[in-house]
């Protein structure tokens, strides 16, 4: 609630649930205090069926869930036998003293089913109320890496069996670069009418040189719907369509490289090795990718690649021609097929007469030639990096599909 935690439960679990097919009314965060948690469960019960808690199952003095919702539902609390021993053994298998205090996760409200943690200490817990329907609130421990697999492994089946979805849905989202949302909509619009008027559902979201396009629909026409409005737009759209649903830019560009096969090489001066992390964040990067250099200096620039200093001196270390002998030096030097290069002024000072703040040259090195492209990408600096290494993947993509 002070906006210094990045609260991602809620877009992973929406996620989850809509893939399902289940329809999610509402989300709600509140600060970390008994009165706001019973508020906001009390209200939650008696609007949904389901009601999904996250956080708060821990062992410190701000861990008010277990104890503040046992008290609403009016049950004791008793510890567990099977979470206490899962607690005791995960601090022996690594060596440590449980620490006082930490055996109070085991503490479970009577009646409540126990999830086990095979990620954590902390277990989670699922209780029904006392009405006919019941209703059920289902608490989940707050760390991703807990959260996540326990939802995925025992929370999902759960629902999907005690709350079969209404209809069967079929979701499906295009990941598309290199074109704004305004003209992706533009493009779409007409060639889609007659499904949406089908019952295809279309949402955009647009994020810094992506924008991604959502198909869902329900019912026996779904995925007759989907996989139309899917050809259709990768027909409108050709190749700024670069893959689906969690496929990432750098991961087509690592399976474009494997298919060929082909290696890459990078140098990179503003991204600050922005655009080698997103590469080896890919599995199997390894099989494809050389290594790079990060040059922020004119010295290493020279020294590293080989960009002459005449270069240097008559167009500046952000030009075209320096951009243009650093993919080609990274290329020759690291013995790689490809090389991309990046060179520009993210700010928000650094500007010069010509190139302005946000100037970015990106230069792509192959067996043929070496091309650059200019970019203006007027961004905070953040941003600036992470739209820059995303024109220089994109400009290595199209060469590879074309």
């Amino acid at each position: 609630m002070l906006g210094r935690v990045l609260n991602t439960h809620q877009q992973w679990l929406c996620r989850q649930l809509a893939d399902a097919g289940h329809a999610v009314d509402r989300q709600v965060a509140v600060a970390d205090t008994a009165d706001a948690i019973v508020q906001a469960v009390h209200e939650a019960l008696g609007r949904a069926d389901l009601v999904v808690t996250t956080g708060g199952l821990g062992p410190t003095s701000d861990d008010f869930t277990r104890q503040v919702i046992a008290g609403l539902f009016g049950l004791p609390l008793a510890e567990d036998p099977a979470a206490a021993a899962h607690i005791d053994r995960w601090f022996t298998d690594r060596g440590r003293v449980p620490p006082p205090g930490v055996r109070v996760q085991a503490l479970v409200p009577a009646g409540a089913t126990v999830l086990p943690n095979a990620h954590g200490t902390a277990p989670g817990l699922r209780l029904a109320t006392r009405t006919t329907p019941p209703r059920w609130l289902v608490m989940l421990p707050g760390p991703p890496r807990e959260l996540r697999p326990m939802f995925l492994e025992q929370v999902l089946p759960w629902i999907g069996s005690t709350f079969p979805a209404p209809a069967h849905s079929v979701c499906r989202t295009l990941r598309s670069t290199g074109i704004g949302e305004s003209s992706v909509q533009a493009l779409l619009s007409g060639p889609l009418t007659d499904l949406v008027s089908a019952g295809l559902e279309i949402g955009y979201c647009c994020r810094p040189g992506e924008v991604d396009i959502r198909f869902m629909a329900r019912g026996a026409e779904a995925a007759r719907l989907v996989a139309e409005a899917e050809t259709r737009s990768r027909t409108e759209l050709g190749p700024a369509v670069y893959g689906i649903d969690d496929d990432t830019l750098e991961a087509a560009v690592v399976g474009l490289l494997a298919r060929r096969p082909a290696t890459l090489s990078v140098a990179e001066s503003c991204t600050g090795g922005l655009v080698a992390s997103r590469i080896t964040d890919v599995p199997g990067a390894s099989a494809v990718f050389r290594g790079g250099a990060v040059v922020y200096s004119n010295d290493l620039k020279q020294q590293l690649l080989g960009v002459r200093g005449e270069t240097l001196a008559a167009h500046g270390a952000v030009s075209e021609p320096t951009a243009r002998e650093m993919a080609e030096g990274a290329r020759r030097r690291l013995g790689s097929d490809f090389a991309l290069a990046l060179t520009g002024i993210a700010g928000p000072s650094g500007e010069t007469a010509g190139k302005p703040v946000g100037t970015v040259f990106i230069a792509l090195a192959t067996p043929a030639a070496t091309r650059v492209e200019h970019h203006l990408n007027r961004y905070d600096r953040g941003t600036f990096k992470q739209v820059a290494s995303q024109q220089a993947l994109e400009l290595l993509r199209q060469h590879l599909v074309s």
